[in-house]
């Protein structure tokens, strides 16, 4: 069974960096299992921080114009083409973990075939494996239009700044629904000491779970470091425990 886990927030809170050190994380704690990474953000950032620039994308399969890394298997229905298209978009990054780049998705109110046929090939895709981590685009509902999958725990990174409590709102009011049966929570990140208080008496007044802080803004962190405070933050998560 697979364990879904979608990290969303603005533009430069972390979030990417966050993924990236979870799949860290869940590899230290279960070596055996296997790890796919979905880019959703249209930055595709996540690819760089294994040193790759990923051009193959899924809109690419979409859209007709990807450039297959091999021949084009014969009498092959639609179905079975899309699938065998994202198995020849995948990248591996490190031992039992993959990435695959989404860019841009179409609406959800789309009513061409492919529509279905990418979001059904994309679940059979996800549940080969044992985690999935979504970098998302802000919230949940940018990923809805890639992929209907139900997510286990949505981890919105924020830091703390005047409207951070607003804006961490909408973004749990844009994606409540499709997280509806999951756990919501927040991690504090470059947020300075004097703001961690304050920061999280927002986060409360909006109902939802506080899961830890990284590091205070200004500081430099390293790799231990990050991976070390979300292996703290993971233990309060509602997923698979070593």
């Amino acid at each position: 069974m697979t364990s879904a886990i979608a990290v969303v927030g603005k533009s430069g809170s972390g979030k990417t960096t966050t993924v990236y050190h979870l799949a860290k994380v869940i590899k230290n704690m279960f070596k055996d299992k296997s790890i796919l990474l979905v880019d959703n953000d249209l930055t595709q950032e996540l690819s760089s921080f294994f040193g790759l620039k990923i051009d193959n994308t899924i809109y690419g399969i979409r859209s007709g114009k990807h450039e297959y890394n091999t021949g084009i298997p014969s009498k092959m229905t639609k179905q079975e083409y899309i699938e065998w298209a994202l198995e020849d978009i995948l990248v591996e990054v490190d031992t039992n973990i993959d990435i695959i780049v989404s860019w841009l998705v179409a609406s959800k109110d789309c009513r061409c075939p492919i529509t279905k046929q990418m979001n059904d090939a994309l679940v059979k895709l996800v549940e080969r494996y044992d985690f999935v981590i979504f970098d998302c685009e802000y919230d949940l509902s940018y990923l809805h239009q890639l992929v209907d999958y139900p997510i286990d725990t949505t981890i919105l990174v924020t830091s703390y700044y005047e409207g951070s409590t607003e804006q961490s709102n909408r973004i749990f009011e844009n994606s409540k629904k499709y997280a509806a049966l999951g756990q919501f929570g927040v991690i504090l990140n470059k947020a300075k000491e004097e703001n961690i208080t304050k920061a999280i008496e927002g986060i409360n007044s909006l109902g939802l779970k506080f899961l830890g802080n990284i590091k205070d803004f200004g500081e430099e962190i390293n790799s231990d470091e990050f991976e070390g405070a979300l292996s703290n933050i993971y233990t309060r998560l509602n997923l698979p425990q070593g």
